[in-house]
């Protein structure tokens, strides 16, 4: 079987959808070495391949562009396929060609744009979202991240049931609660962080709820002594937008400036330390198509406290605190029992580690082959 995979993000590590093609295909290379696997991507782009068995094709265009990325996904990405001899193409992320001569696998991690408004953007955005939305009715299946996901597709998309399947993603290997005292060392000095502390690990755009985990930490702050500091790990908006909550000024507005860190964006190979070392991880999101940060840092053996929305109880089940997500009180008792009661939090420990061990890029490799088999 030769699948031809659309690479646009394959230097966007720092995406999810980057980061799901990235894993994805090294399962494929590591667990599935007699499937051929042609990356085209757009060109000029650095490339270094995971596997003999992948090979890459970058098309005659440097722009990164919307228009460019438009061209790319209608236009040159399925007809370099074709040329290639591929048997299907995979659009690792919502953005499917409208039409191709070889079928096409989809993989929408989740509606964010249609569901919430916050995200339609322009004209020119709600014009793409609509787009992409027709193609992927054109799609002969259409992978998720999970149940929460797949409902809203059917819902939104309205697109057969039996066309659509979730496929759970999984931790990097790399997350694992054993300790590598050199870097771990490394990742505390570089950000000077204290023995202690809570971890929110996301990005700050309004659907991740950063607001209420602010409230929560005032409650905490009242209800112990303790100046435990909460860290606040993504990269921060280069400015300010409805999209995004402005940190700095709630920070500020709620007077955290003791307690509150902002470090900025952590590199991938520093966020299993950040997540190891870490009291437990606090994730009281709205809305995710999977969730990857509660994961990695279940495998790492960190409890976590999360928002009981969308995707977030099948990924963490009962080996974490799922709360209400404006439940500002709720988190910061969940946060509490972590921090003074040790056999609840070694229980969640022990907990989060047989979660995590459920969830493999090796089950997740296997479940997409077994679409893309049913395809052809």
């Amino acid at each position: 079987m030769h699948v031809a995979i659309n690479g646009w993000f394959w230097d966007r590590p720092d995406t999810g959808s980057g980061q799901y093609l990235r894993l994805l295909v090294d399962a494929f290379g590591r667990h599935h070495p007699t499937l051929q696997i042609t990356i085209i991507t757009p060109g000029g782009m650095n490339i270094d391949s995971p596997a003999a068995s992948i090979s890459f094709h970058q098309v005659d265009q440097s722009s990164r562009r919307n228009l460019a990325k438009l061209r790319f996904e209608q236009q040159l990405f399925p007809a370099a396929a074709a040329r290639f001899g591929a048997d299907l193409i995979h659009v690792p992320y919502w953005g499917n060609p409208f039409r191709s001569a070889v079928p096409i696998v989809v993989t929408i991690h989740d509606l964010i744009p249609l569901i919430i408004p916050a995200y339609r953007g322009k004209m020119s955005a709600r014009l793409y979202t609509s787009l992409v939305a027709a193609s992927a009715r054109g799609a002969s299946a259409a992978i998720t991240d999970s149940e929460a996901s797949r409902r809203d597709i059917l819902e939104h998309l309205k697109l057969p049931p039996e066309r659509v399947t979730s496929i759970l993603l999984a931790a990097g290997d790399q997350y694992t609660p054993e300790p590598d005292n050199q870097h771990d060392q490394a990742v505390r000095e570089r950000f000077d962080l204290p023995d202690d502390y809570v971890l929110y690990l996301g990005g700050y755009d309004v659907r991740k709820n950063i607001p209420t985990l602010l409230k929560a930490y005032t409650y905490l702050q009242k209800s112990t002594d303790s100046d435990l500091p909460l860290i606040l790990a993504g990269r921060r908006p280069e400015k300010k937008s409805p999209r995004f909550t402005d940190v700095a000024g709630l920070i500020d507005e709620m007077g955290l400036h003791d307690s509150v860190r902002p470090i900025g964006w952590i590199d991938s190979e520093d966020s299993p330390s950040l997540c190891r070392m870490a009291r437990c991880l606090v994730y009281p999101s709205h809305y995710e198509g999977f969730g990857l940060p509660p994961l990695e840092a279940m495998a790492c053996g960190t409890p976590v406290v999360a928002a009981n929305t969308s995707s977030l109880p099948e990924v963490i089940g009962d080996a974490g605190f799922l709360i209400e997500p404006d439940d500002a009180r709720g988190i910061a008792g969940a946060i509490l029992a972590i921090l003074n009661q040790p056999n609840l939090a070694q229980s969640l420990r022990e907990k989060a580690l047989a979660q995590a061990r459920r969830f493999t890029w090796e089950k997740t490799a296997a479940e997409t082959m077994v679409i893309y088999e049913s395809v052809l």
